[in-house]
């Protein structure tokens, strides 16, 4: 802390902040008798507030976007048995409880108390597509199959399309237009083949003298 020197002169001095002030008339020293940390703190929370209440105004734009600016990543959550209609049509009455597992997979859910009874409850989320939630049973008498209970399922190409992201890509045209090909510059002139010559091209002379 810098002090005034004695025997010197001092006056007292008040600022606009309220905070009070020593300093020599000749003006070498000053001292001030103020509170550094506390404005610090206190220009700290004015900051922190005016940040929350920009952040109030700012409206979301989705749930996945945090303020509209950072996105965060999520991953696919798969639970269950995917079962397609193809898959639920082979199931018929009468079938084996092994049957039924080769079919449409081991169930999700089994219960002691009802061992006639087996779930197969399916749920997908996967980001940019609607998530799917489905539930299946199969009752049992015995070891063969009594009845099942399945609400409107999907086939297996809709529902590949179902938890495919739609594509943004553009997709470039496999043709030309009329115009793009008349814009096409034109070939070079093909040159006329030379044709070839037909018959002996040099005399030789006889190998023995005519007689």
């Amino acid at each position: 802390m810098r002090g005034v020197p004695l025997g010197a002169e001092v006056t007292t001095l008040e600022c606009a902040d309220h905070s009070q002030q020593r300093a020599p008339i000749s003006g070498k020293f000053l001292w001030r008798n103020a509170h550094p940390p506390m404005h610090r703190f206190l220009l700290f929370a004015l900051v922190l507030a005016g940040v929350a209440l920009a952040g109030c105004s700012m409206p979301l734009r989705s749930a996945d976007d945090f303020l509209g600016l950072v996105t965060p990543y999520r991953i696919d959550i798969v639970q269950g048995n995917v079962v397609t209609k193809e898959q639920i049509a082979l199931v018929k009455p009468g079938m084996s409880r092994s049957q039924v597992r080769d079919m449409l997979g081991s169930p999700m859910l089994t219960d002691l108390f009802h061992a006639n009874r087996w779930d197969y409850v399916f749920s997908i989320r996967r980001p940019g597509t609607e998530p799917q939630r489905r539930s299946i049973v199969v009752r049992f008498e015995g070891d063969a199959v009594k009845a099942v209970e399945a609400p409107e399922l999907p086939t297996e190409r809709e529902f590949v399309a179902s938890i495919s992201k739609p594509s943004t890509a553009k997709v470039p045209p496999l043709t030309l237009s009329e115009a793009e090909r008349k814009a096409l510059p034109l070939p070079p002139p093909r040159a006329e083949p030379v044709p070839e010559p037909v018959g002996a091209v040099r005399e030789y002379p006889p190998l023995e003298p005519a007689t």
